[in-house]
């Protein structure tokens, strides 16, 4: 191992973390954009005195960064990336109940926990992952399949105000289907055609789930807001209100699901945060309650996201805040147990690791370095926290002076034009055609997590 200058090494970590909030502020530009623009640097850099150990370091601060960051504008512009995709609705909701706030702060908490949680148990977790990996690998479709199996069967869509029949149960279920395989061909239409997208503006590899998950999430979101005259409360809520109990399961549930994705090919960081879903209950749109809500109530909530009688119902918001610290545990998890794969198994799953691995070698197996690289995690995760927690409390006072339908239009225009300049007309056309299929959930009355087909079929035909 190389003499290592701790002054150098802060500011590889700082120069990371201020990367990460640009990637995660940013929709469009991901920690691989700077990554792949690092690697091309390194022999320069190296001529200068910074060695490929540092440059390594700010590539891994900027991943772990990022996904502090990034939750932001899946919240308050309802831009989402790959990771970040399924926590726009329950997000949106929250920033609709005047908890934009809180939602961010949940999220900074979540990721902050599963920095300790992954160090905590990343010896069980790799011994356990390096016996069972050649197992798991053989049976990724089954795995997988199964997952989708859970997803419809737990969907229940009811209206606590509809008459049920007897078929009613099952009517949901075939809804959910329906949306799984229209978002699946989607899919498999998008990635077969991949090679059609030429950016206007060429940043780093053109990536399809831009113009994919901008509109099935993002774009179709936003418009639901429109039409419902959705608008930001004056009052901002930044205080935790969720019970230490649904705190520390999200945390644990979110850090779980991220080390599998950074062990299991195929897997993403929006399929890992499914199965988080089904733990916390959160049904992405609506979650069916045990009795009505008082007619009281329900007239102050019209006003609520898709003049929905679950919105803003304390169980509702719970498991929606609940999934949200899962979510970032899964994306925060995977960095760090991303780097812990590739040194027990040597197999990179980020483009992060890809970077790494080309700028080191195999140098990264040295373990004062691997200790190294832990510190400069925590410290990237200490300053990520409080900046977070920051950036989330001053956008939320600056947007509730804006009107809201303004914003959202706007936010539409440049979601539309940023696909534009990073995806080419193929890419906006996909993003075109997307958006009104994202919009299917919400008149089918089930969860919009079924839209993930868009990535999960095309996996599992991978697979199989």
């Amino acid at each position: 191992m190389e003499d290592i200058s701790l002054f150098l090494l802060f500011l590889s970590v700082l120069g990371g973390y201020l990367l990460g909030i640009i990637s995660g502020l940013l929709p469009g530009i991901h920690n691989n954009n700077f990554a792949l623009a690092l690697v091309a640097l390194a022999p320069f850099l190296a001529e200068k005195g910074l060695s490929p150990f540092y440059v390594a370091v700010i590539i891994l601060s900027n991943a772990l960064s990022q996904t502090f960051h990034d939750i932001i504008p899946s919240i308050f512009l309802g831009a989402p990336d790959g990771d970040t995709a399924l926590t726009v609705l329950p997000g949106h909701r929250l920033l609709i109940e005047g908890a934009g706030a809180e939602a961010v702060r949940l999220s900074a908490l979540g990721s902050a926990g599963s920095v300790v949680a992954s160090l905590i148990f990343v010896l069980p977790f790799s011994l356990f992952f390096k016996a069972v990996y050649p197992y798991i690998e053989a049976h990724m479709a089954a795995i997988l399949i199964l997952i989708v199996f859970l997803m419809l069967a737990t969907e229940k869509g009811e209206d606590p105000n509809e008459k049920k029949g007897p078929l009613a149960k099952y009517k949901y279920k075939a809804f959910a289907l329906v949306l799984f395989l229209i978002t699946g061909v989607l899919g498999l239409f998008a990635f077969a055609r991949e090679s059609l997208m030429v950016p206007i503006v060429n940043f780093g590899e053109p990536s399809i789930l831009l113009p994919l998950l901008s509109g099935l999430f993002g774009a179709s979101q936003l418009i639901i807001s429109l039409l419902t005259s959705s608008k930001i409360p004056e009052e901002s809520v930044s205080a935790l209100r969720l019970s230490r109990k649904r705190i520390l399961r999200g945390i644990l549930t979110g850090s779980a699901a991220g080390s599998l994705v950074a062990w299991l090919p195929g897997l993403s960081s929006a399929i890992a945060a499914l199965l988080t879903g089904l733990v916390a209950k959160v049904d992405f749109d609506r979650i069916p309650l045990k009795k009505k809500v008082p007619e009281p109530e329900l007239g102050r909530l019209k006003s609520s996201l898709y003049s929905d009688p679950y919105a803003g119902n304390p169980e509702t918001l719970d498991s929606s805040k609940e999934f949200i610290i899962s979510n970032s545990g899964v994306n925060t998890s995977n960095a760090i147990f991303g780097l812990v794969a590739f040194v027990v198994i040597g197999r990179t799953r980020s483009g992060a690791m890809v970077a790494i691995e080309d700028i080191l070698g195999t140098n990264i197996l040295d373990f004062p370095s691997l200790l190294l690289f832990f510190a400069a995690m925590v410290l990237t995760a200490l300053l990520s926290y409080f900046s977070t927690i920051w950036i989330g409390d001053n956008a939320h006072l600056i947007l509730k002076k804006v009107d809201y339908s303004k914003l959202c239009a706007g936010v539409l225009v440049g979601l539309a034009i940023m696909v534009y300049l990073f995806t080419g007309l193929f890419g906006f056309f996909i993003f075109v055609i997307s958006t009104p299929i994202g919009m299917l959930a919400s008149f089918m009355n089930v969860r919009k997590s079924h839209a993930m087909g868009v990535i999960l079929l095309p996996v599992i035909l991978y697979f199989l």
